[in-house]
This record gives structure tokens, sequence and C-alpha cells, in this order.
């Protein structure tokens, strides 16, 4: 997060009718293959809890008629989080119904919806057939599974029109999709706004942003897992570009938040601080054996998907502290007019990240995956041990999205205060 980021924007047609006025508060949901289930679990407790406290306590008749409406102005989204905040955009006229919803959408999943194995003679029976037909695959598309599956499922599922009226009613001030380009290496931020509304496209080393409506083509380019789902083409800046998952080169997912006018932000991310000592609880930590392909694919996985959200908040708070040391001395030394009229805003951020290994969590279901995804993940020693970090972002499959569901509602709750001090007025 850069000093530029965190001045003040103008605001995307003044206060949403659904928000207090100096307060927009932004959804930020960082991607991870299946993993981002938690994300589903965790909104969905979230909307318990402001169901909850808008209907109870001595103002309860008051909030009443406002007790289920959509508690973010501003939803940005990357790679199969890119996924979950378009489905909530698409539901945000439904208020805190919109966050059950994204619960069910997962709750239907299952790997053969989002993708399959290339189709080989004999693949059911033999290995090398599977392998022959993935490596077939790659070399016709440049990766590994066929993604159609999930083209089909997110034209059934998100009614992408629904997004322009929940703009234009002003349930939502903004939607944003970010994806990496192949052809540039530049990351791009997809933004859809109220028609009438024209917020500045931002440029900065690296990473630029665009005004476009939403579109199946963008969700498909955003989730384009490497080596996995295949490249997607977007036209930008009047050029068509090859597009791979937004986790690449994302320096700062909190930006696009920031450049829209969030001043304060929940971002649920799927990845694991904790990695290095919870992912050894199932393994020696003496093992000194040489890793195998998944071991060391499930370790790119971690630092494509994991590695920059914490680094942001942090990188956020120390703009905050500077910004606030800079208005304290203004005030003291100069005019307090001085310090207010400062082009900078601090950003209130509140990051949610699973308590528990997602790695071990993943080995325990990996029995639930294809028959012959499991043959793949088997020869590429993805299936036991930290080679399972691998098959954690294809297990599209019941038994581990609820498991993940179940714990980002458990680490909601762990954290209820925090989150309730966050969305109070």
């Amino acid at each position: 997060m850069h000093l530029n980021d965190l001045t003040r924007n103008a605001p995307l047609g003044g206060p949403s009718q659904h928000s207090p006025p100096n307060s927009t508060r932004s959804l930020v949901l960082m991607g991870g293959g299946a993993r981002t289930a938690y994300q589903a679990g965790a909104l969905q407790a979230l909307a318990q809890l402001l169901a909850a406290e808008q209907t109870s306590g001595p103002s309860a008749s008051a909030l009443k008629a406002g007790a289920t409406r959509f508690p973010f102005q501003i939803l940005v989204g990357t790679s199969a989080g890119a996924l979950n905040a378009t489905y909530l955009a698409s539901r945000a006229i439904d208020g805190l119904d919109a966050l059950n919803g994204l619960g069910e959408f997962w709750h239907g999943l299952h790997s053969h919806l989002v993708y399959h194995l290339p189709d080989t003679p004999l693949a059911k029976f033999s290995r090398w057939a599977t392998a022959l037909g993935v490596s077939l695959s790659v070399r016709r598309q440049g990766a590994a599974l066929d993604s159609m599956p999930l083209v089909d499922t997110l034209h059934r599922r998100i009614a992408l029109n629904n997004i322009a009226q929940a703009l234009d009613s002003g349930h939502l001030k903004a939607l944003a999709v970010t994806a990496s380009s192949y052809t540039t290496g530049v990351h791009w931020t997809f933004c859809q706004t109220h028609a009438q509304i024209e917020p500045t496209a931002w440029s900065r080393p690296g990473r630029r942003a665009e005004l476009q409506d939403i579109t199946i083509e963008h969700l498909m380019a955003s989730s384009a897992i490497p080596f996995l789902f295949p490249a997607t083409p977007l036209w930008v800046d009047g050029n068509m570009e090859y597009f791979g998952d937004g986790s690449m080169r994302q320096s700062s997912p909190l930006s696009p938040a920031v450049h829209l006018g969030a001043n304060k932000i929940l971002a649920i991310g799927v990845g694991q601080p904790q990695r290095g000592r919870l992912g050894q609880a199932h393994e020696s930590p003496t093992a000194s054996r040489r890793p195998s392909l998944g071991n060391i694919a499930g370790h790119a996985m971690a630092s494509v998907f994991n590695d920059t959200l914490l680094a942001d908040v942090e990188q956020v708070q120390r703009v905050n502290q500077s910004i606030q040391q800079l208005k304290h001395h203004l005030s003291d030394h100069h005019s307090p007019a001085l310090a207010q009229s400062l082009p900078f805003h601090e950003v209130e951020v509140l990051a949610l990240q699973p308590s528990a290994s997602l790695d071990a969590l993943a080995q325990a279901h990996v029995h639930e995956l294809p028959r012959p995804v499991r043959r793949v993940l088997e020869g590429l020693g993805a299936l036991k041990g930290s080679g399972a970090s691998l098959s954690s972002y294809l297990l599209f499959e019941p038994g581990f999205l609820r498991a993940l569901m179940a714990l980002g509602a458990h680490d909601v709750m762990q954290r209820k205060e925090e989150l309730l001090a966050f969305f109070a007025d």
C-alpha cells in the first residue's frame, strides 16, 4: 500500500441510503480455490451476528426495519474470492440474505461443477492414460484442467444483471475484480460502479484499473489458477490480453477498496501465517526427505495466494500511524485547519484468517476427490503431508467445503466483539 493510495477520493455518488455518512465499508475477499469456502462460512456467521445485534437491545424497534440491510458498500474480490464478491453483489438487494445465500452456493458445489480432467481412452482404468490426457491438455491450452464446468455453473448461479440494479438503488457503490495479465505482467482491477458515476481509474507501477461491467469472463480470468486453469482473454486499453489468477503479482490487495472510497475494510483471506507450525502437526518436524513435486507446488500456491494480505494490512497500519503523527504535529505547531486539509485519510482494517491448518484439513478429505484427480495428485505426491496443500485448492467436495465453512463460522464467533465494533456506527 502506497501513501498515494490513501488520498481522499471523491465519494461514489454520495452517501449510500443504507449507510451513515462518512462510513464506507468494503469487503475484500482473497483467493485460494476451494479454500475460499471458508469465506462463505465466515460471512454466514457474520450475518447471524449482525441480524441479532440489529434486532435486540433498547433501539430494536428503530433498527428493525433495516435489520437485514447489506453491510458493505464496496466489494473487492480476487480469484475465487472474486466469485464470492460477485455473487454477493448480485444479491446485495437482498440484504443479509445475500451472505446466507453465498453459503448455500458453496453447499451445492462439487468438483465436477468446477473442472474436469481431459477425457482420454482408458482414463478410468489407467493412471498412465490419465497422465497422457493431462499432458496433452497442457500442450494444447497451457493448463492441466478444463474449467468449462465452472463457466456453466457461474452462468446458472450468478445473476449479473442484478449487480446494476444494486448499484442503481444505492445498496452497493462498487464491485471490483482483479486479474493478472500474462501478456504485459500488469495487475488489473476491473471496476463496476453506477452508470452515472465516473471515479478516476488509477495507475500505479505494475497495477492499473479500468471501468468495465463485470462478466463471467472477468471471473474466469481472475480465478484461472496458474498451470491448472487456462488463461482467459479480456480487452483492456483497446487491446486483447490474456489473463490469469488475480492473486499473481498482487502486491496491494487492499488498494482497490481504498481507491474506491472505503475507510473501513474487512478482509478475509485463506492463508495461514502459522502454516510452518501447524502444517507439521501431521509430519515429523525433523523430516529431511527431499520434497515431492506436490510439496513444491503446494508451497508455490501458498506464495501465490496467501502471502500478501497481512503484509498489506501491516503497511496500512504503518501509514495510518504516519498520518496521525503528521496531523498531531500540524495541530500542535501550526493549525488544526491545516491538519484537517491534508489529502490523506486513515483506513480501519480488520483481517480474518483461518485459525487452523487447512493443509491438515485437506488431508483428512482428499479421499472425496474424483478418482482420476486422486490418481494425478498421488503421482505428484500431493495427497499426504504438506503435499496436501496442493489438493486443498481443488477439493470442491461437500465434506471439505463444509468443514471449511464451519471453521469460518467458528473464527467469526471467536472474534465477535471485534466484528461488532467494526460494524458499529
